[in-house]
């Protein structure tokens, strides 16, 4: 797959479609894979920390979760022709595993999100073949008990909802040791599926102004939201510094 180096960061170009091609063909293949969707605030996290941005540039598949990952590929001159958000490619990740069979552990949220998820989840997808869930509240040494949970299920995928850098750092930290075949790590997607929180209207998806939504929906983030103008401003500056192979 061809990639855009944003800042260090290397993002599939892929559309939301070969994003979950990509990842139903990684279940047939006996390794664990490990699936991040990056947005400006992660890569911004991975350009002041080299160790992170190893840690994103060593999975399987990187999405561009973010219309700002997807202007910046334009400054680029390597366009990715669409925002692969994480939940979008779950989404249409579920609506195969429907019909396939496969076997999904969804790991993450609030005490009773993951269970509320999986209701949800079974009324729009009834073949669904979920055979676990997690909450995302635990102890350093739980870790190795949470793994043996997920195996012990006979997941072929799990869902892992802890949050940028967290989610990123679990899955990287245990793939070793998981026996699924692809870990997605997508954020506050649980909380969606369950109906605690609504996810932007259609039109500001369409027009790139989700994180706007989100902000008048929860204005405690506008601290987080300050490194949206900085990655713009980052990329014009120093984004041709990096090679584009």
């Amino acid at each position: 797959m061809d990639k855009v180096n944003i800042l260090g960061v290397k993002v599939d170009m892929v559309s939301i479609d070969e994003a979950a091609d990509k990842i139903m063909e990684f279940l047939d293949e006996d390794k664990v894979h490990a699936v991040f969707t990056p947005n400006s605030e992660i890569i911004m996290r991975a350009y002041r920390d080299e160790e992170f941005c190893k840690l994103l540039n060593g999975a399987d598949l990187l999405t561009a979760d973010g219309i700002g990952v997807v202007y910046a590929s334009r400054i680029l001159k390597k366009p990715i022709n669409e925002r692969a958000a994480g939940y979008d490619i779950a989404r249409k990740v579920l609506k195969k595993m429907n019909d396939t069979g496969h076997k999904l552990f969804l790991f993450g949220g609030k005490p009773g999100v993951a269970e509320e998820a999986k209701e949800k989840l079974l009324i729009d997808y009834p073949n669904l073949n979920i055979v676990g869930t997690r909450n995302g509240y635990f102890k350093s040494e739980e870790e190795s008990e949470i793994v043996a949970e997920i195996n012990n299920s006979g997941a072929d995928m799990v869902f892992v909802c802890l949050g940028a850098p967290k989610q990123e750092e679990w899955i990287n930290r245990n793939k070793e040791n998981l026996k699924v075949r692809a870990a997605l790590g997508i954020g506050g997607s649980l909380d969606v599926f369950a109906g605690r929180v609504e996810r932007a209207p259609e039109i500001f998806c369409k027009l790139g102004l989700e994180w706007f939504y989100r902000l008048l929906k929860e204005p405690w983030r506008i601290g987080r939201m300050m490194d949206l103008p900085k990655f713009a401003v980052t990329v014009l500056i120093h984004g041709k510094k990096y090679k584009q192979d």
